[in-house]
């Protein structure tokens, strides 16, 4: 493939914006080469700036469950668009999506509307925190929940110890409120409770861990978690930016029958547009300004288009349940036809699926967790990447994030990319 204007335009982007990208896995540091700058897109397709067409198994990370520019979708933004793109103030919108969701997410009894998944995160640890009166966190390695300070900590030198800060900028102090556990592993998170008995006022997670790959909870897991919050008055916190409406209607919770005290959710709420929210049991989130003493708030919180886009989306889901049925045969078909490949070819591989979400690891080990994880062939992957790319079909430019499938591809999409997948493997040998 042609990719002259992409080339150029990241040169151009680099004198102007860090590194080129206003999201670094944007930048293709993980698969090398040059990002691919995209111009459009409509259902199961992107098209960049040089005019290649691709197959899209990233869906905007996550949101674009039906496909690009859906048509009700884009109906519902350019109507709201009219009398508006902002107000500052309520709207009837507000209270229509806030009520969909309530109705349809197990134990969310109220929900906030934010700007993004990493603002939803940021607001429900500060919450947990305001409504326990205690400071720690217990995060686990390899779950990503946004760039806020409390989530930017690596694992300390033992399992008990303190995190460090991943990133300059966070400040110690931060870093010692937060606790690193390993996921799939409720011994450790026991342990870790058990040393700071009094101290942790939440444990925050993805159900399925999405930025390692796509990494299902263990049996069990989940529900030990819940038992040891109620134990022990700790908020039990399911980061929900990407499994929520994806995995099921009701996301993980109803996927899985567990119940968190706080639930977050990102972008797919807004069919793709800026949004995010916190939401959970009435007790704690009437503790949330207002009506309580923890401050958040923000201008654009809940604003016209992203509320139009994403009540919209989530009635098309709520009105048309067969959607998962259909997600769900059209990702087993892709999982089982790579996997398949890997296994003619011999090449070990551990693969993972969880609804429309896929994840393939070039291992021969089982993966539970992030050091797991962490062993998966990147050079062997990297390879992969380029080859499907410039056969038109578009995965995620890393090895540790999830396949995220929409409903609007096709069987001859699903075809086209297990044979493009099969010639690219057979060209490594």
């Amino acid at each position: 493939m042609n990719y002259t204007n992409s080339k150029a335009l990241y040169e151009k982007a680099q004198h102007v914006i860090p590194g080129g990208v206003n999201s670094p896995v944007r930048a293709f540091n993980s698969v090398g080469g040059t990002p691919i700058f995209i111009s459009k897109a409509k259902g199961s397709y992107l098209y960049d700036e040089d005019g290649n067409k691709y197959i899209d198994y990233i869906s905007s990370w996550g949101p674009m469950l039906l496909g690009h520019a859906e048509p009700d979708v884009i109906k519902a933004v350019q109507d709201i668009a009219a009398h508006s793109t902002s107000f500052g103030a309520p709207t009837k919108l507000e209270i229509d999506i806030a009520e969909l969701i309530t109705e349809a997410v197990p134990g969310v009894d109220k929900i906030r509307m934010v700007n993004s998944g990493t603002e939803a995160c940021m607001s429900a640890i500060r919450v947990a925190r305001g409504y326990t009166g205690r400071n720690k966190v217990i995060k686990f390695k390899g779950c990503y929940h946004g760039h806020g300070d409390s989530f930017l900590i690596e694992a300390g030198s033992g399992a008990l110890t303190m995190g460090q800060p991943s990133s300059p900028g966070v400040t110690p102090g931060t870093a010692q409120d937060t606790l690193i556990a390993r996921f799939n592993d409720l011994e450790d998170v026991t342990r870790l409770v058990q040393v700071n008995k009094d101290e942790v006022a939440a444990i925050i997670l993805e159900p399925v861990a999405g930025n390692m790959g796509c990494i299902p909870p263990a049996d069990g897991f989940l529900e030990g978690l819940r038992s040891l919050c109620d134990e022990q008055g700790i908020v039990l916190i399911l980061d929900e930016v990407m499994t929520g409406f994806r995995v099921a209607f009701g996301g993980a919770q109803a996927l899985y029958s567990v119940t968190a005290d706080l639930v977050t959710y990102g972008k797919i709420i807004g069919a793709g547009l800026p949004v995010g929210a916190y939401g959970g049991k009435k007790e704690i989130m009437e503790y949330v300004a207002p009506t309580g003493p923890v401050y958040q708030a923000g201008t654009l919180s809940g604003n016209p288009l992203a509320m139009a886009a994403g009540y919209t989306l989530l009635k098309k889901l709520r009105d048309n349940p067969q959607i998962y049925a259909e997600l769900e045969a059209k990702s087993a078909k892709l999982a089982q036809g790579m996997e398949q490949v890997l296994n003619e070819h011999n090449i070990p591989s551990y693969n993972t699926r969880v609804g429309s979400m896929v994840g393939i690891f070039y291992t021969d080990q089982t993966v539970h967790s992030f050091d797991e994880a962490n062993t998966t062939d990147q050079k062997l992957f990297a390879k992969i990447f380029h080859g499907m790319l410039e056969r038109g079909v578009y995965l995620p430019p890393s090895p540790f994030e999830a396949l995220f499938l929409s409903n609007s591809l096709t069987d001859e999409d699903l075809d086209y990319t297990i044979n493009a997948f099969s010639e690219v493997i057979a060209s490594l040998k």
